[in-house]
């Protein structure tokens, strides 16, 4: 019975979480011209299901912070003589600032992008025949400005991610057999008979994997600056810092999961349903968050890995530092607390 609701809840959960589609891409506008031409255009894609309008701004330094923190996919730039050059039978350049830095759903928001500016300039054309007058066939020029991964290559998307989704699994996976091996094999009653606390018990079973891990991330760095050709824009030292302070948590949360478990079998199948499966399908690394139901969004702002790519994107394609990326260390901070702290309190120097 437990088993069947534990499938039905990922059937639903990862089937809402699951979609290629594109919709609601959230977009800000800078309208330099202000006129009833440009609110028009801008109707275009207020009132397209693929869009969603989240705000105005009046200049550049606005519109890229929308854009570092992830709550602009886009930015649309009107021109101050935009209704001069319609009205006139010009061509209006406006400029679209795209985050290619998820180069799959850069590439269909920018599809999206010339789809509605193609139909508006075919009803443009469509109203000037009927009205008998002379009009430029293409009176909008649609010039995007894809930002962060210009060529849309999906290595230099993937890669930081992956890199996250690989440390979560392994470090959860490794830890979660340390202390339920011990139950297995009987040992645990010896060291439960030593005069060793517990927390230094823990610290014990951390220790080596921190390192491990830590070399891991190093191996990770290399070979995505070497092998992949990922571009690392931002601070080194900001990347080891927050992975350390991730790799700390995961390796936490693995540590716990084997308190509780005491079997092997049990535990890893533990650490790769609340590993695995979350990292991959619920942190935004395949599938944006953003593009999610709403009840979906909010389970992943429980999902550790969620906050680590963000981290890992914006150091590597967009070169943030800590003042775009610290509620996103925040959380990561918190997150390690807490389990570091169950993981202490669940421990007990007793055999029963």
């Amino acid at each position: 019975m437990d088993a069947s609701w534990l499938r039905g809840t990922l059937l639903v959960l990862f089937g809402y979480a699951l979609t290629l589609d594109v919709d609601n891409v959230p977009m800000v506008v800078w309208d330099q011209d202000n006129s009833q031409v440009a609110r028009e255009f801008i109707l275009n894609f207020r009132d397209s299901r693929y869009f969603q309008l989240v705000g105005f701004h009046d200049n550049y330094p606005a519109m890229i912070s929308e854009i570092d923190h992830g709550t602009a996919r886009f930015a649309m730039v009107i021109p101050k003589d935009f209704s001069r050059y319609i009205e006139s039978n010009g061509q209006a350049p406006v400029q679209f600032l795209i985050d290619g830095s998820d180069s799959n759903t850069a590439t269909i928001v920018r599809g999206y992008i010339a789809s509605v500016v193609t139909r508006y300039n075919e009803r443009f054309l469509l109203n000037a025949l009927r009205a008998a007058s002379i009009a430029n066939p293409i009176p909008v020029a649609f010039k995007p400005r894809p930002w962060f991964n210009p060529n849309f290559e999906s290595r230099i998307f993937i890669v930081p991610g992956l890199m996250a989704v690989i440390i979560m699994i392994i470090s959860a996976l490794l830890t979660s057999l340390t202390v339920a091996r011990e139950w297995e094999r009987g040992t645990m009653e010896q060291l439960i008979a030593t005069p060793v606390r517990a927390g230094e018990l823990i610290l014990g079973k951390f220790l080596p994997y921190f390192c491990i891990g830590y070399l891991d991330i190093l191996i990770a760095v290399v070979m995505a600056k070497c092998i992949f050709g990922v571009p690392l824009r931002g601070s080194p030292v900001l990347l080891f810092v927050l992975s350390g302070i991730f790799l700390t948590g995961a390796l936490a949360q693995g540590i716990l999961i084997s308190i509780v478990a005491r079997n092997q079998l049990f535990a890893s199948q533990m650490a790769m349903l609340t590993t695995f499966l979350p990292t991959f399908l619920l942190s935004g690394f395949m599938y944006p968050i953003w593009n999610m139901p709403l009840f979906i969004q909010g389970v992943t702002y429980l999902i550790p890995a969620r906050y680590f790519i963000v981290i890992l994107r914006g150091i590597y394609l967009k070169g943030v530092g800590i003042r775009v990326l610290w509620i996103h260390a925040a959380m990561l901070l918190l997150f390690s607390v807490i389990v570091v702290t169950l993981a202490k309190r669940k421990f007990r120097k007793k055999v029963a």
